[in-house]
C-alpha cells in the first residue's frame, strides 16, 4: 500500500470543507479573530485550524513563522482560560501548511478578549463561531455541581414544560414573559432543565431557542 504523503493528508482534509471541527485560515493577521476561533473550539468539540489555507480550499502556504508566535499568543494570552493546543507542519506544492490541534476544553467557559480587553465566549455551530448564550454560560457555571434530581417541578418550570409540549421552540425572553421571572431565573431553569436532558438548545434563525427532547412524560 502506498504510504500516504503530506499532500495527500492535507487535501483529504481540504476535502472536507469548513465544518463543527475545521476553519480555514488564510493568515493569522488579527490575533483577537484567532482567540475567537480557539474560544469557540475549546467551548465545544474541539477541532483543527488550517492555516496557510484560503475560504476556497487554495493552499497559500504560511508566511513566516511570526504566524505561529501569534497562535501561541492568541492561545496564552488573549484566552482565559488558556487554550491547549498542538501544532503540526506540513509541506504541500513547496508550501508550508500548519495545523493548529485544539482539544476540547476541560475547564469552560473559555473567553477570547476583545480589542477593548473584554472577555466573550464562543461555541462553534457547523461552519461558523457565535457568541454563546448566557444560557450556556449558566450550563458551565453549573457543571460539576451536584445534579440531584427533579421530584417536582416548580410552578415556573411546569409553564415551561406545557408550553412546550404545545409548541416546538421557545426563546428566552418569551420564558420569561410567560413564566413572568427575571432573566437570571429564567436562564438558571433552562441551564438545569438542559443538563438534566429535558429539553435542548438549538441555533434556528441565527437565535438561540429551546425545545423540549423526545420521550419526555408529558405533565
Amino acid at each position: 500500500m502506498k504510504a500516504k504523503t503530506d499532500s495527500d493528508f492535507i487535501y483529504q482534509l481540504i476535502s472536507e470543507g469548513e465544518h463543527l471541527q475545521q476553519d480555514f485560515k488564510f493568515e493569522i493577521s488579527d490575533v483577537y479573530k484567532i482567540a475567537k476561533s480557539l474560544s469557540a473550539f475549546a467551548n465545544t468539540s474541539g477541532g483543527r485550524l488550517l492555516i496557510g489555507v484560503k475560504d476556497n480550499g487554495k493552499i497559500a502556504g504560511v508566511r513566516s513563522e511570526e504566524e505561529i508566535y501569534m497562535i501561541e499568543a492568541a492561545a496564552t494570552l488573549y484566552c482565559k482560560p488558556e487554550v491547549p493546543l498542538s501544532m503540526q507542519t506540513f509541506t504541500v506544492e513547496g508550501r508550508t501548511v500548519l495545523i493548529a490541534h485544539i482539544p476540547e476544553g476541560t475547564h469552560k467557559p473559555y473567553c477570547a478578549k476583545d480589542e477593548n480587553g473584554k472577555q466573550w465566549a464562543y461555541i462553534r455551530i457547523a461552519d461558523e463561531n457565535i457568541l454563546a448564550s448566557p444560557v450556556h454560560l449558566k450550563i458551565w457555571k453549573q457543571t460539576g455541581s451536584p445534579q440531584g434530581a427533579l421530584l417536582r417541578y416548580s410552578e415556573q418550570e411546569e409553564i415551561l414544560l406545557h408550553y412546550l409540549q404545545e409548541h416546538e421552540y421557545i426563546t428566552l425572553n418569551r420564558y420569561c414573559k410567560l413564566a413572568r421571572i427575571s432573566k437570571i431565573k429564567a436562564e438558571t431553569t433552562l441551564a438545569r432543565f438542559i443538563r438534566f436532558k429535558l429539553i435542548e438548545i438549538v441555533f434556528e434563525n441565527r437565535k438561540f431557542q429551546f425545545r423540549l427532547l423526545p420521550d419526555v412524560p408529558l405533565l
